[in-house]
């Protein structure tokens, strides 16, 4: 850090540090949104599957501040990710936020809210607060005199605006990428819907899911063996890397396995194509395997049948998540068994309307897919140069994009 950079704590430069409501009004049909961690995504929330309460409980919690403002630091506090959601919200939408989420108003006379947030997504800031502020067993958490007590340290706002405008680059990019895949996305999801569900055809074959493909658990390999993990091995997978990689496609998780660590466990080796789905811990994560890969005990994976194709069984699986998600069973947490998942009913359409909305598809996927790796290479590029960037280490009038 530069000698004339000034430090702080977060409660002395923000003038509001704060957190959504701790009670959870009653879900109604149609109604004013209710976000939680869970709908978080990179830069703002998804509002597809979210909440809605009623407009009377809306403006209570409005009045309580559980309603963020432009340029407001909202950040997911509680639960297994805490800390890993943090967006500078400015969507359009204004909807009313539950405890999990913290809120953090930028006094702007001192920090801009776009220095800040990319101080808190430095990977030395996050292990501190894993480190130091972090609290509860069963649930982690960051309490809220905890946030007002973070130190932080930042130059004068003509600098601030320097380096924020450099990464402020990087990441356009990757939103410009991310927002021609949702859009991709939306067509594929429309075209089924069109197809599978509003012109859904009576002559066609009611099934399960085995008729869509083959169902392929996981395994963990022992911990207890390093030999059976590597950096550059066999691709295995997780729940939790699909939760950090929220990628349709996905290569490699944050650990690999050898050949010994495949041979001394049941985990099996699935091909490109494979529609992963986590089945437990949570219920419902998908994605589409770009490589060779395998996967521990978390899922129930679908091999697609080539006739019935990668797409189908993705939207499919998109689709039918409610129905599946009530068939799970357990008490200590829920969970889709191999057996479950093998007869969740499925409609199997004729091979002429399967082939229409694969060959449909099979561009959209190609780009999404050229696209989610361009953003991973800029996404590495900006976390290499964060850290330095935001501590002072390089002076920001030394680099150019």
């Amino acid at each position: 850090m530069k000698s004339d950079w000034k430090t702080s704590t977060i409660g002395t430069a923000c003038s509001l540090v704060t957190d959504g409501s701790h009670s959870s009004p009653k879900s109604v049909e149609s109604g004013e949104y209710m976000v939680s961690v869970k709908d978080f995504t990179e830069y703002g929330f998804d509002f597809t599957s979210c909440r809605r309460i009623s407009s009377e409980d809306y403006e209570m919690l409005k009045r309580n501040g559980c309603v963020p403002e432009q340029d407001d630091i909202l950040i997911g506090k509680d639960g297994a990710r805490y800390f890993e959601d943090i967006i500078i919200y400015r969507q359009p939408e204004r909807p009313a936020l539950l405890s999990s989420i913290a809120i953090l108003r930028c006094n702007k006379e001192e920090i801009l809210p776009e220095f800040l947030y990319y101080t808190l997504r430095t990977p030395s800031f996050k292990q501190d607060v894993r480190d130091n502020y972090g609290s509860g067993s069963a649930i982690p958490r960051i309490i809220l005199k905890d946030f007002k007590r973070m130190p932080i340290s930042f130059p004068s706002l003509d600098v601030q605006r320097q380096i924020t405008a450099v990464i402020s680059i990087l990441d356009q990019r990757i939103q410009i990428n991310t927002k021609i895949n949702d859009n991709l996305e939306q067509q594929a999801r429309a075209y089924f819907q069109e197809l599978f569900v509003d012109n859904s055809d009576s002559a066609w074959t009611l099934g399960t899911v085995s008729d869509l493909g083959a169902v392929v658990g996981g395994s963990t390999p022992s911990k207890s063996k390093p030999e059976y993990y590597t950096e550059d091995g066999i691709a295995w997978i997780t729940p939790k890397d699909l939760s950090i990689n929220k990628a349709k496609f996905i290569s490699h998780g944050e650990n690999d396995i050898t050949e010994l660590g495949l041979k001394n466990s049941s985990a099996s080796i699935m091909p490109e194509g494979t529609v992963l789905f986590s089945s437990r811990a949570p219920i419902g994560y998908i994605a589409i395997a770009s490589g060779e890969v395998t996967t521990n005990q978390g899922f129930k994976s679908v091999v697609p049948k080539p006739e019935i194709g990668t797409a189908y069984v993705y939207y499919f699986l998109k689709y039918n998540l409610p129905v599946i998600e009530g068939m799970a069973s357990g008490s200590t947490f829920k969970e889709v068994s191999g057996s479950t998942m093998k007869n969740v009913p499925a409609v199997i359409p004729d091979t002429e309307t399967l082939a229409c909305f694969n060959d449909f598809c099979t561009p959209i996927f190609a780009q999404q897919r050229i696209l989610e790796e361009q953003n991973q290479s800029l996404a590495a590029l900006r976390d290499s140069l964060l850290p330095k960037l935001m501590s002072g280490e390089i002076d920001v009038s030394d680099i150019q994009l």
